[in-house]
């Protein structure tokens, strides 16, 4: 979580850590790379989505999919228009 707060800082942050507590971390900055206050990194991992909420967000995701696709299949079915976005689901 550390890494991946620094690069929603910094996208282009060069840097190493080890350990994976915020407090006790060794952090190296590489390349030049401006440091970071760990009073940032830890704000920035507060606003970091979860995994549970990752695996919920892309179960939404695939089941928002699904629907989308048997909305276009009845539809084409009645001969009734698509919308692009359905569409899109079908297209090869």
């Amino acid at each position: 979580m550390i890494i991946q707060a620094i690069l929603k800082i910094n996208p282009n942050a060069r840097v190493v850590v080890r350990g994976s507590n915020i407090n006790t971390c060794e952090i190296e900055w590489l390349e030049g790379t401006t440091p970071i206050p760990k009073a940032d990194i830890e704000a920035k991992i507060a606003e970091l989505p979860t995994k549970e909420e990752e695996r919920i967000a892309k179960e939404e995701e695939a089941t928002a999919r699904e629907n989308l696709k048997a909305s276009a299949k009845a539809k084409l079915i009645a001969g009734e228009p698509l919308t692009e976005e359905e569409a899109n689901t079908i297209v090869l």
